[in-house]
This record gives structure tokens, C-alpha cells and sequence, in this order.
């Protein structure tokens, strides 16, 4: 049996990769999209993301898809409330409709994305297993039944463990010193009260020194509550997740004294709650050149959460190496480069902001940081700092 070959091939149906084959699309340039999810269904997607006008938005624009983003942005989702971990409010910022970062549910985005790709575009339960060149800037890619093809543009849109970013350099992600522990709580305003009262209309970012809640109401009248603890990498493996009454006290243990309103945000939550630690790449991580293969999003340039651009990044990255190509039709060596050096510099100063950010969330004043950078900054920095 012959191997087929894809003249532009994308690993991994995130936002980033499907921006890429959307834009592409709208110029006429077909792409094949390999992600290694059994469905589109098979994963919860996360909270809301801020989607920022000179990024992200502007890649929904290149897409086609700026006016049908707008439908569905959740309303009053920009306001954001800071509060010490006495729960008094230190900020509360209101959404007006006049900044530039309107909250949209990340799930809804993907489907968004997908719903423009026509059916076949992408390979469903097609798991990277490895990928070598050929020469010329051909790559042969491996994937775990067994079956191969071959592509003349390999681009790794698969995340932070990402299998293609080993053709171009050898950094791994390393942990940042935050650990999140993920929940829900549904039927917030009906359930949970307190939590719906705590959190309002929008983001919620409550911090103590080295802890915190960062929490979303979400467009379906949940609460998403992702519990900050700075902690060493291995404390998570010390708390059973299987017994989620169990997890839920001993994530608790580090909040003694915390108001009891903010406690119950991870104690009134329903299901059971998901580790994470926070790994990023090296700030400024870059490779050379590498013909035939390159990266977008979290596999060019994971970073912490903590100044809301992981998603526009790969928004924007998508959208860039898209238009790069159909710019340079017949050199497609010029195109990923100058993809690249714009991604790179980007990515630099977007990592180098989040690790700021996680410094000054958690420092030993907090919430103070946080409120001096709002104040100075102004309203449109809302939701970042709550933007997991």
C-alpha cells in the first residue's frame, strides 16, 4: 500500500491548528489535520478565554469568522473582581461593552473553528507516534496504527508535550512552581449562591500570599474555579484524586484562615477535581531553521496562563503562518521564516509578561500587584489574570 502525502500537514486540532487550516482554506490552500482525539467530543475544553482585538481577534477576522465569534461572546463576561483572602473586594472592574477582550467559553470557540473545516479535513484517533526528514523538507510521520505518511510541511500544533517540537529543538517544558487543582460548580446562581454572589458576573481573582482562586462565570450559568497553590512539583502527587471529598480537604489544608466564601468555591464543588501543574518553555525559546517543520501555540511557546495569551497566541500563530503562505506560494522555506521571526518575538514578550504575572500574583502582598497593575493599566487588562 502506497503512503499517502499531504503537501501541508498539521498535528494537533487545537485552536491554533485549526486556525491555520481555516485561513489557509479561505485562500484556496487545503491542509490535513491529525489529532490524536477519537472525536471532537472527546475532551472538556477548559473556561473562558479573553480573546484580545490585536491577536486573537484578529485572527478570527483573517478566518472569516470575526462576526460569528461576536454572536457568541458572553456578555458582561469582561467584568473582573480582585479580592484579599479576607473576601474583601479590592477591585471591582464592571463590563461596559467597550473593551477588548470579550470573554467567549473555549469549547464554543473550537466548535466555532470546526463547524468552517469541511468534513474529512481532519483525522480523527490519529495519534503521533514519531516523525523523521526525508531531505528536501519532507518529513514521514508515524502514527500508532501503524500507518504513515509523508508531507512537505510538517507543522506541530500539539501542545506542551508536543511530538514534533524534538525535529526542532530539544527544550521540554519545565514546572513553574503553581499547581492548579480544576473545578465546577453548575447551576451556579441555583446551587451555589454564595460561590455565584463571590464570583459576579465575570472573572473572579481572589489571592493570599502564594495562593489563590481564579474563577469564571461561565456562559451557561457555571462557575469555573481553577485552586492556585505555589507548591513544589511533587505536591499534587501526594493528594489521592480518586476520592474527590478527600482531595478537596487537603487542597484545603493550605487555605486555613481564607474566608469561608472563597473555601467554598473548591468545597461545594461538584465532581471530581483535576490536577495541573503549570509548566512553560524557556522565555524566548527559538530554533533555527529547520526545512519542512515548524510550530505553533503551546508546542512553540507554552507558557504560564498568567497574562491570558496562550490561546491568542495560537490564534494569531495559526492565522500568521497561513497568510505567510499564501504570500509566498511557490517558497514555502520563505514563508515559515517569515512566520517565524514574527512568532518569535511575539512569543518572547508574551512569555516573559506571564512569568511576571505569576510573580506578582502570588507574591507575599497579594492582592496588592494585581491591583496596582489594573490601576494603572486601566480597565481592558480584565480577565487576564484569571485567564487559565
Amino acid at each position: 500500500m502506497s503512503t499517502p502525502h499531504h503537501p501541508i500537514a498539521i498535528v494537533g486540532a487545537g485552536l491554533g491548528g485549526l486556525t491555520l487550516a481555516r485561513v489557509l482554506r479561505v485562500h484556496g490552500v487545503e491542509a490535513a489535520v491529525f489529532d490524536l482525539d477519537a472525536s471532537p467530543a472527546a475532551r472538556t475544553q477548559g473556561g473562558m478565554l479573553d480573546i484580545h482585538d490585536d491577536s486573537g481577534q484578529s485572527a478570527l477576522r483573517a478566518a472569516g469568522l470575526h462576526d460569528v465569534f461576536l454572536a457568541h461572546v458572553h456578555a458582561g463576561g469582561q467584568a473582573t473582581r480582585v479580592l484579599d483572602k479576607d473576601a474583601r473586594v479590592m477591585l471591582d472592574l464592571p463590563d461596559e461593552g467597550a473593551g477588548g477582550r470579550p470573554e467567549i467559553d473555549r469549547g464554543e470557540l473550537r466548535r466555532l473553528l470546526l463547524g468552517s473545516l469541511p468534513e474529512g479535513v481532519i483525522r480523527w484517533g490519529a495519534k503521533v507516534t514519531g516523525a523523521r526528514p526525508l531531505g528536501g523538507g519532507r518529513h514521514e510521520v508515524d502514527l500508532d496504527d501503524g500507518s504513515s505518511f509523508t508531507t512537505g510541511l510538517l507543522v506541530g500544533a500539539d501542545g506542551a508535550w508536543s511530538r514534533i517540537r524534538p525535529l526542532v529543538s530539544d527544550a521540554r517544558p519545565a514546572y513553574t512552581g503553581i499547581s492548579f487543582v480544576e473545578t465546577d460548580l453548575p447551576d451556579a446562581d441555583v446551587r451555589h449562591p454564595v460561590s455565584a454572589e463571590v464570583v459576579g458576573g465575570g472573572a473572579l481573582v481572589a489571592l493570599g500570599a502564594g495562593r489563590g482562586f481564579l474563577a469564571h462565570r461561565e456562559t451557561d450559568g457555571s462557575l469555573h474555579v481553577y485552586t492556585a497553590v505555589a507548591a513544589p512539583e511533587e505536591w499534587l502527587d501526594g493528594i489521592d484524586f480518586t476520592d474527590a471529598d478527600a482531595a478537596k480537604r487537603a487542597v484545603l489544608d493550605q487555605f486555613g484562615g481564607w474566608d469561608k466564601s472563597l473555601r467554598a468555591l473548591l468545597a461545594d464543588a461538584e465532581g471530581a477535581p483535576v490536577p495541573r501543574r503549570i509548566h512553560a518553555l524557556p522565555t524566548g525559546h527559538r530554533w533555527d531553521r529547520t526545512p519542512g517543520v515548524t510550530l505553533l501555540g503551546d508546542a512553540a511557546h507554552l507558557m504560564s496562563p498568567f497574562a491570558g495569551e496562550g490561546a491568542n497566541l495560537a490564534l494569531i500563530d495559526g492565522a500568521d503562518l497561513a497568510l505567510a503562505l499564501v504570500a509566498h506560494p511557490d517558497d514555502t522555506e520563505a514563508a515559515v521564516a517569515a512566520y517565524e521571526e514574527k512568532m518569535f518575538a511575539r512569543a518572547e514578550r508574551s512569555a516573559a509578561d506571564s512569568a511576571r504575572g505569576g510573580v506578582l500574583l502570588f507574591r507575599t502582598d497579594a492582592p496588592q500587584g494585581l491591583v496596582d497593575m489594573f490601576t494603572a493599566a486601566g480597565p481592558d487588562v480584565s480577565g487576564a489574570a484569571a485567564s487559565a
